[in-house]
Parts: C-alpha cells; structure tokens; sequence
C-alpha cells in the first residue's frame, strides 16, 4: 500500500446549499418531494423523529420534546441553509413559534421552517385571503389548523378532511385520490386550497388540481420546499405550480 502525498484542497461545502429535514419515523414522502433539490446544488440531509399512530392532538405534541435534539443530528457543528420540521398538523398542535424556536435551538443560524409558517407565508404571497382547506385528518385533528387559518387573519371558504388517523395509510392514498378529493372540497369563490399534510402525495399533482380548478394550490410540502428554496436563493423556476413562480 501506498500513501499518496498530495497537495489536496478542500471545498468549503461538498454541495453548494445545505437543507435539513425533521420526518417523522413513519413519514413516507417527504424525502422524495424534497428530491427535486440535489440536482439543483442544494443538498438535503434528513433525520428521522419519533412518532406512534394514530393521528390525535395528543400524538402530534408528543413530539415537542424532540425536535431540538433531531435538529442537532443534522451534520453536527456545521452550518445549514434552513431546516424543516415536516408535520403540518403537530406545528399548529405543539404551536409554530415553539416548535421554530425549537429548531433553532438545535441548529442556530439555520432558517427555520414549518409548514404551517410555510404555507401562510405562501398563501400571502400568492395574494389568497379567501381559502378552502382539505385535511386527510379526523375532524378532531382538523379543527385546531382551521382555528389556526382564521387566527392569522384567513377566511376559511369551507373546511373538508377524510377522517383518516394513521400517516401511512395517508401516504398511500393515490394521486388521483388526491385530485378527486380536492374536487369534491374546493369551495368557489376562494382564492386558493390548502392541502395539508406532509404524508399526502399532492405535491406531484398540486399543478393538475390547479388546472382542474382555476386557482393556485398550495400542499404543505410545496409550501415548505418553496420556503427552503428561498432560504437558498433558488427562485424555483421550472418546477411546476404557481407558487413556484413567486418570488
């Protein structure tokens, strides 16, 4: 064997931009919507946090004494771009200031992100004051994110779920499930549907609803990838949907 002496250099960072995920342990979906992002030098690093079904209010916040430790997994001492806590649900149930405050404390400088803080963020920019909501969830777990619409200021048009409680059944539903129940949901005269839930595959087809119905779609893993990408610089532009075409 030989030892090669070499004067070899080190880049600052093997990918240019670095995101952080927070998934849950039976999360099947959010590492492949998130895909999209390597091949645009924004690397994606993904930890996993504990979570037992079913879906309740009580499930969802047990996971608030977890989420700074997950954070701090994620390439420990060295800087991310962002990162995202990704359940929709258990951000508005532990609350999205603590569980952003939360990340922070495992990842300082890392911009936070939830998706609820996302998809308000997107919903503003996209200029929809009057929204339709669509949950997989029980009405039990569907009402406190309604409350949480029209605490920051949104007009709920109409409000449907699909009184689903475990995530992996939810990540199973198909596309065109998702597409059909968006359908039956969207209230006219709203200005866009929210389509919760980061276990739901509506990423892939949140274009074709937008199609089907006349108004932008925002799905929780559209929204928090669009606010990573911001994080990031990227402007997101030839990836498919209307959110993605705002600044």
């Amino acid at each position: 064997m030989s030892v090669l002496n070499l004067a070899l250099t080190l880049d600052d960072r093997a990918v240019p931009r670095r995101i952080g995920l927070v998934t849950l342990a039976t999360d099947h979906t959010t590492e492949v919507d998130f895909a999209v992002l390597p091949p645009r030098g924004i690397g994606v690093y993904a930890t996993r946090i504990p979570f037992a079904n079913p879906v309740t209010p009580e499930t969802l916040a047990a996971m608030a004494g977890d989420v700074t430790r997950a954070a701090a997994l994620i390439l420990p001492e060295e800087e991310l771009d962002a990162v995202v806590y990704s359940c929709t649900s258990a951000s508005v149930v532990i609350g999205d200031d603590r569980v952003r405050a939360a990340i922070t404390a495992g990842k300082p400088g890392a911009q936070a992100i939830t998706p609820i803080y996302a998809g308000f963020t997107a919903l503003r920019a996209l200029g929809a004051a009057r929204v339709t909501l669509l949950t997989p969830y029980t009405p039990e777990t569907t009402q406190p994110m309604a409350e949480c619409f029209e605490a920051a200021g949104f007009a709920l048009q109409g409000v449907s779920c699909l009184n689903m409680t475990d995530d992996r059944e939810m990540a199973r539903l198909s596309q065109d499930s998702v597409v059909e129940a968006a359908r039956a949901a969207f209230v006219p005269g709203s200005q866009a549907l929210f389509i919760s839930c980061t276990a739901v595959r509506a990423a892939g087809v949140a274009a074709r609803i937008e199609d089907a119905l006349g108004v932008p779609v925002v799905t929780s893993n559209l929204a928090t990838l669009w606010a990573a990408m911001r994080a990031c610089g990227d402007p997101g532009a030839a990836l498919p949907g209307q959110l993605m075409r705002q600044p």
